[in-house]
């Protein structure tokens, strides 16, 4: 599914509030245009009717207009605040259906690999924000043609080479502005990449602040944010250059308009001749928000392209030399152990197991099944995944815990922390309870890597698949925690495929299968 295709489809419960946005905003350009023109003509009339003596003024009927305006004042005003209300509604509902369906995708999308954190939430934030307001705008075309329908209503009482004049106008303002959107493709997608990139490298140098200040490298780090940001600001300058060049184009148009229209309009009256130049210059103001909307285009299209590359499947080949000696055949309560030096695919054949990569025909079975015949949601149900790399969320230890099991009880999580070596450390530190702060930074390397696989032995999932469960311990920890999860294999007739580099751990294997 493409990415228009998913905000048609979550946009779809909003209809109703889309068209009823879009009825207030033509409410809003009619009733703009009429005011305008209404109040042009009052006052010009009233002028005239005071200078030609007391008794044309007091024949001059001024509470008909007078009331004219007032309604068409207080039904713009409240026509506008309803598109607001009802046009932003109808977006954030949609958008907030989609953030949801975006994260999933691109958790699901191998191509969501290669992307950092920063550029990640760049694109989940503020790409998703820009095609937000671009679901706001729809409403504008609404708008423009109440405008101008209303107007040139109006501009007829001044003739018709007054009307041909300000839709001539109106035409020429949209169509050089269409021409200034086609050249902010490319500003509007460096804008967006140089943000990306920003926020990028804030999230890595964040993430190295313990390092950068050990080795004294803060303004080392300060002058790479500094050039980050230079190219970043120059890339919005660049993009508000353009944008400034649609605000000249409607006040040019604006101005030409309502000077011709007034002069084309003087053979019909000063009060007529004034009506008619408000009502044009109306006119093309009423085709203001439609402007802007041709003017983020740009802006809205790079967003799509960036999301839709989260979205769409990425072919994730694994090289030869990657590949295992012979196939991988896993059995149901079988353990084997998967080793190797570095680099030789180990990881990259945990990640296709589990669906983050694709999975070729031939390359693992279990129990005689080809998994490349399963479904990935089928694949990831088969096995309780511990990487080598874990993250942890910002919360508590039963918080962590509970993902992989949402309504286990305190018992089962003690006895998972135990099985995984730490129940006595989480007791001291303070419990279930404990907040471990941002990726576990409260926790030790060790702690951190074991409270991880406490996490995945709560997965009722009957493979366990480790990816090095005791780099970084004691040879003591080590030892008790190899012991604790061959008891608990045996308990639960669990099966364990083991990738590691240590030679502890495989004595819980019954085979080695060894990359290539």
């Amino acid at each position: 599914m493409t990415l228009r295709d998913l905000i048609a489809a979550e946009a779809r419960p909003e209809r109703r509030r889309f068209r009823q946005a879009a009825a207030l905003a033509a409410l809003v350009g009619a009733a703009s245009s009429l005011l305008l023109g209404l109040s042009g003509w009052f006052i010009t009339g009233a002028a005239l009717a005071g200078l030609a003596g007391p008794i044309a003024a007091q024949g001059f009927n001024y509470l008909l207009p007078s009331a004219g305006i007032r309604l068409l004042a207080i039904l713009r005003t409240g026509s506008r605040y309803g598109e607001r209300l009802t046009g932003h509604a109808a977006a954030l509902r949609t958008m907030a259906r989609v953030r949801g369906r975006l994260f999933l995708g691109s958790a699901r999308s191998p191509a969501a690999l290669a992307l950092g954190t920063g550029e990640a939430s760049s694109r989940l934030v503020q790409d998703v924000a820009a095609i937000e307001a671009g679901l706001v705008r729809r409403s504008t075309g609404w708008g423009l043609a109440a405008s101008a329908l209303s107007g040139a209503a109006l501009i007829c009482l001044g003739g018709v080479m007054a009307l041909g004049s300000t839709m001539a106008c109106l035409a020429l303002a949209i169509g050089v502005c269409r021409a200034i959107a086609a050249g902010s493709e490319r500003p509007a997608r460096t804008s967006q990449h140089e943000a990306g990139l920003l926020k990028q490298q804030f999230a890595e140098l964040a993430g190295a602040r313990a390092e950068l200040r050990c080795y004294g490298l803060e303004e080392w780090a300060a002058r790479r944010m500094a050039d980050r940001s230079r190219d970043f600001g120059e890339a919005q300058r660049r993009l508000t250059a353009r944008a400034g060049l649609y605000e000249a184009v409607l006040g040019a148009t604006l101005a030409l308009a309502a000077t011709g229209a007034l002069f084309l309009a003087i053979p019909s009256g000063a009060a007529i001749a004034a009506l008619t130049a408000l009502a044009a210059a109306m006119t093309i103001d009423g085709a203001a928000p439609f402007v802007r909307d041709i003017a983020a285009r740009a802006s809205v299209r790079a967003a799509e392209a960036r999301l839709d590359a989260m979205l769409t499947p990425a072919s994730v080949r694994l090289p030869s030399h990657q590949s295992t000696a012979g196939p991988l055949r896993l059995a149901s309560a079988g353990r084997i152990a998967l080793t190797g030096p570095s680099g030789c695919g180990k990881t990259t054949l945990v990640e296709m197991l589990i669906g983050q990569r694709p999975l070729s025909p031939g390359v693992a079975a279990l129990d005689g099944r080809d998994l490349a015949a399963l479904s990935v949601p089928e694949r990831r149900a088969l096995f309780a995944w511990c990487p080598q790399d874990a993250m942890l969320l910002t919360g508590t230890v039963r918080d962590n815990l509970r993902l992989a099991a949402p309504g286990a009880g305190d018992e089962a999580l003690w006895s998972a922390l135990h099985d995984a070596a730490l129940d006595d450390r989480v007791r001291q530190l303070g419990g279930l309870d404990l907040w471990i702060g941002e990726d576990g930074i409260r926790l030790s390397g060790g702690e951190r890597r074991r409270l991880a696989l406490a996490r995945a032995l709560l997965s009722p999932a009957p493979i366990l698949l480790l990816d090095e469960p005791t780099e970084g311990l004691d040879a003591t920890t080590e030892a008790q925690l190899v012991r604790r999860l061959d008891a608990r294999l045996g308990r639960m007739r669990q099966g364990l495929l083991l990738v590691s580099h240590r030679t502890a751990p495989l004595a819980l294997c019954a085979a080695t299968l060894l990359a290539a």
